[in-house]
């Protein structure tokens, strides 16, 4: 297998009412863990750059071209997708590299602007044979509109899609960004109501904040992908701590960095058999429930 959009793989966990595992790229060494981990569990993987990791790395493009070879290098089924643009422009660049699907991300806009700017967004990615996820409302973290309290309306949902034509829906019912602990509670009978209302698949934000179990509910329930990134940050610094912990002379990052990565796949791995309802048990250990 190789590079594959992520319609494919999302069209068809939704078709078979499992999970799939977007993970957020940070450098390249998560691209790496996270196809390895792909390997591992073999299950397909979304691999997620988004509009703050490109800022990161100077631009899009440096992170873009490696993390699409990882991809095109891989034995398993893997979509790279743009996550959390807020500017068009780069929009138009993730689908100019290769990106097979890409998030415009307008919920903290008014609705008619949001509409406007992601009907836009979604004419020309499709025009390019790209898949277009959409957001409505911000998920919470970060300041936004998506606090505890705050769920998306179906019936809103189900106009903002018909009027903006996106393939997929993000939607707000319960989870947060940047969690560090896991115990954000999702509203299960909501995302029922989603998934029953809408006709695309939902999108769940800030999963690093969400208990195994309650993700696995969230799925039964009609959630279909399944966005993570603070929660494996964790094992990564902590295996970095540990490594650095027990020699205090290392200069190598090479010899910090490989047992790193090596904690990320042996977690994403976990992670994707859980989204897909596969024989991952939850876990509620110490390790698991923290971050950074």
């Amino acid at each position: 297998m190789t590079l594959v959009s992520a319609a494919e793989l999302v069209r068809h966990a939704a078709a078979q009412n499992r999970g799939i595992g977007a993970f957020n790229v940070i450098h390249l060494e998560t691209a790496e863990a996270l196809v390895a981990a792909s390997a591992q569990a073999r299950l397909p993987v979304i691999l997620q750059i988004s509009q703050n990791c490109a800022k990161y790395h100077g631009a899009l493009e440096p992170i873009a071209l490696a993390t699409l070879a990882v991809a095109r290098r891989a034995d398993t089924p893997v979509a790279v997708h743009l996550d959390h643009a807020e500017n068009p422009a780069l929009v138009d660049e993730a689908i100019a590299l290769g990106f097979g699907s890409v998030m415009f991300d307008g919920g903290a806009l008014p609705y008619d602007e949001n509409v406007a700017l992601t009907r836009a967004v979604a004419d020309r990615a499709h025009a390019a044979g790209v898949y277009v996820e959409g957001e409505l409302g911000e998920i919470g973290g970060k300041d936004g509109a998506h606090a505890p309290g705050v769920r998306t309306d179906p019936d809103e949902a189900r106009a903002f899609v018909a009027e903006t034509g996106v393939d997929a829906l993000a939607v707000a019912v319960g989870s947060s960004h940047a969690m560090t602990d896991r115990s954000a509670a999702l509203d299960i009978a909501l995302i029922g109501r989603l998934h029953e209302t809408l006709d695309v698949p939902l999108v769940l934000h800030g999963s690093s904040g969400v208990a195994d179990a309650v993700i696995m509910d969230a799925v039964r329930a009609g959630m279909t992908k399944i966005n993570v990134s603070t929660h494996l940050n964790g094992f990564f610094t902590r295996a970095v701590r540990s490594t650095l912990d027990d020699d205090e002379r290392l200069v190598d990052s090479r010899k910090y960095i490989a047992p790193a990565r090596a904690a990320v796949v042996d977690e994403a791995a976990r992670m994707l058999r859980l989204f897909a309802l596969q024989d991952a048990e939850p876990t509620t250990s110490a390790a698991s429930r923290e971050s950074v």
